[in-house]
């Protein structure tokens, strides 16, 4: 079996004459954590919304465990497993912690028309999913009433209820405090430690470079760059676009 689970060749998006990502090739290999970095506007979320189905590519190719996906609808996506988090913490605010996650569990791998019950496979991946990220004690509490880094636990739960082979976080540890960043580094870590297969979204250095095994920074919807993070760190065009120099130093 190939170690590369994700393979995107010539990858583009445009809207209108814009570019969001333009040629983009890039392969993540089973089991890794794969970061994705650069500025604002760079084209990042767009290449989730590709990879996840939200987003049709105008050309080029996505293969998952070497199947053809580009242009698939986001349901069938994530029922082959691939699931994602969004850069704002959305949470279905009526409900509870528990009903959320629910929402993965029952949903994620279930084609076809979904019943009004819940099954006790579905009860399972809750609990397992809230134990997970640290939300067990807060299960019946209306999701409404987190605080910011709980919704974000809550929305990695709910994707780890659909019992993916891939996680996509995108900007998880945005608007966290250090502490909260450091919960959050540790969280994943410890995903990763379950063989799951992570792509990380992240414009906080010191969480996205301990984390990752390979870094690629976008610019204008391309590749700018791709390598190890010390590789990233030291690279003199990532330190110019966007790093600068006290950061390349760090």
């Amino acid at each position: 079996m190939s170690d590369d689970l994700l393979e995107c060749r010539s990858l583009t998006r445009r809207f209108g004459a814009l570019a969001a990502v333009n040629d983009l090739s890039l392969s993540v290999r089973r089991g890794e954590i794969f970061g994705i970095s650069g500025p604002n506007g760079a084209g990042k979320t767009t290449l989730f919304n590709l990879l996840s189905g939200h987003v049709r590519p105008t050309s080029g190719s996505i293969r998952f465990e070497g199947r053809e996906i580009a242009g698939m609808a986001s349901h069938r996506i994530c029922h082959l497993g691939i699931a994602r988090t969004f850069q704002l913490p959305l949470v279905f605010g009526s409900g509870t912690v528990a009903e959320n996650a629910m929402v993965g569990a029952y949903f994620g791998k279930r084609p076809g028309v979904a019943g009004l019950t819940f099954g006790a496979d579905a009860e399972a991946r809750v609990d397992d999913a809230l134990r997970m990220t640290g939300l067990s004690a807060r299960r019946d509490v209306e999701a409404a009433q987190l605080p910011v880094f709980d919704k974000k636990r809550l929305m990695v739960a709910s994707a780890l209820a659909t019992q993916p082979t891939i996680l996509m976080l995108d900007e998880p540890v945005g608007g966290l405090n250090h502490r909260e960043v450091d919960e959050f580094v540790a969280l994943i870590r410890t995903l990763r430690e379950t063989g799951l297969t992570i792509m990380l979204i992240e414009h906080v250095m010191r969480a996205l470079m301990p984390l990752s095994d390979r870094v690629m920074i976008m610019h204008h919807g391309e590749k700018l760059a791709e390598g190890a993070p010390d590789e990233i760190r030291a690279n003199p065009e990532v330190i110019r676009v966007y790093l600068g120099r006290e950061a390349g130093a760090a």
